[in-house]
């Protein structure tokens, strides 16, 4: 029996990481895009967690510093496997990225990718795979005139003054607002979340993440370790950031450049080559570790950079699920949901449409994508090796 149950444990790690290395390895343009490839795979094709679950879960996200999408990922890992299950989701969905930035630190990092057809070909599929999540998700989160509302008023505000506090600040509004309308509602659909971490190993992670914030940089002004200091500057960087992984550029910016660690070009260089692999930006730091102190400084900065993120979805998590159980917090998440996508259709407009959708060309192909992907049903891998064959065509055009 306990081999029959490991035997499941095993196979259940292995599809996790089957399908986070798969989608590590073709989500490409960003948080809000990897957001929709993950609806598309866990949500829509596998149903290992709901609509309700899934949106909930990038609620919580929003809320916490870090890089939301990996959050979502090492999340929906921790509820398919336990705390093993969510690193086996993080390595699956962030390796390759990371693998692909290190070998450009050690090897490319004089090409210049920056204006590749075949990456604007990709920031095209992720129009496409972008505006079929919101769609999928409007229609499940916002079916009344009251959310409509709350998500046209989170798009609004987030697109006027888009700053990472403004975007907290229209989700503490929305869960107030939504808590006195929908207070006294009932539910007819309850969202299913499995969560095996203990509310005491859930305060433990909290700890730690604001011991490491407060600790580290005693430590690193104690020492002379050029190891401590990076650690420290990675760490601190994955904690103060709202918004996903473009936000985290200015302060490793700051961080990095300055002091001497590298060079203005080298970060800009470092920039344009996580523009063009799949998976998080926060693996941008891969690349910065390995230009500072080779393949050995790339792993550090990830684990450093990431580290928090893990923390912070492990500690919180646990007493989440009871939150959302609890009547009075319902209504509030019904408008934390709404706004959510106010909040995604924001970022779908700026920066994605925008700085993709340049030409007539450009609209069009988006829309022979989205079709595909939408009406022809076809798997995202196609559509990403359709969409980089066809930016590499338009540039010949």
């Amino acid at each position: 029996m306990k081999k029959n149950s490991e035997n499941s444990g095993f196979k259940a790690l292995l599809e996790i990481l089957l399908v986070s290395t798969r989608l590590g390895l073709t989500s490409f343009g960003g948080p809000v895009a990897h957001l929709g490839y993950f609806h598309n795979e866990y949500v829509q094709r596998r149903k290992w967690l709901d609509e309700k679950t899934y949106a909930d879960l990038v609620a919580l996200c929003q809320f916490l510093p870090g890089p939301a999408s990996s959050q979502v990922g090492i999340g929906i890992g921790v509820m398919r496997a336990g705390v093993i299950g969510g690193i086996v989701s993080f390595i699956g969905f962030t390796l390759p990225s990371v693998l692909a930035l290190i070998i450009f630190a050690l090897i490319l990092q004089g090409l210049d990718v920056g204006d590749a057809g075949w990456i604007h070909g990709l920031k095209i599929v992720a129009v496409a795979v972008v505006a079929h999540a919101i769609l999928g998700m409007a229609q499940k989160l916002t079916p009344d005139l009251n959310r409509k509302a709350l998500a046209l008023f989170a798009l609004i505000v987030t697109l006027l003054w888009q700053t990472a506090f403004t975007q907290v600040g229209v989700i503490l509004v929305s869960a107030f607002i939504g808590y006195l309308i929908y207070k006294q509602h009932a539910e007819s659909e309850e969202a299913h979340l499995h969560f095996p971490v203990s509310r005491r190993f859930g305060a433990i992670c909290l700890s730690l993440f604001f011991g490491l914030l407060i600790i580290l940089p005693l430590i690193r002004e104690a020492t002379s370790l050029n190891w401590i200091a990076m650690f420290d500057s990675f760490y601190r960087s994955g904690s103060l950031v709202f918004g996903g992984g473009h936000v985290v550029l200015p302060l490793l910016e700051r961080e990095f450049v300055p002091t001497g660690w590298l060079s203005e070009e080298a970060f800009l260089a470092g920039y344009g080559a996580a523009q063009a692999v799949p998976g998080p930006l926060f693996t941008f730091a891969a690349y910065l570790g390995a230009v500072i102190n080779g393949w050995q400084g790339g792993l550090l900065a990830t684990i450093a950079i990431f580290l928090p993120a893990f923390l912070l979805v492990l500690g919180t998590l646990p007493f989440w699920d009871a939150l959302r159980k609890n009547p009075k917090i319902k209504g509030a998440l019904m408008g934390v949901n709404a706004a959510v996508v106010g909040i995604l259709i924001s970022a779908f407009y700026h920066p994605i449409w925008t700085s993709t959708i340049l030409a007539p060309i450009d609209f069009a192909f988006a829309a022979l994508l989205f079709s595909m992907l939408v009406y022809w049903k076809l798997p995202p891998w196609v559509i990403v090796v359709i969409g980089a064959v066809g930016g590499t065509l338009m540039t010949l055009i």
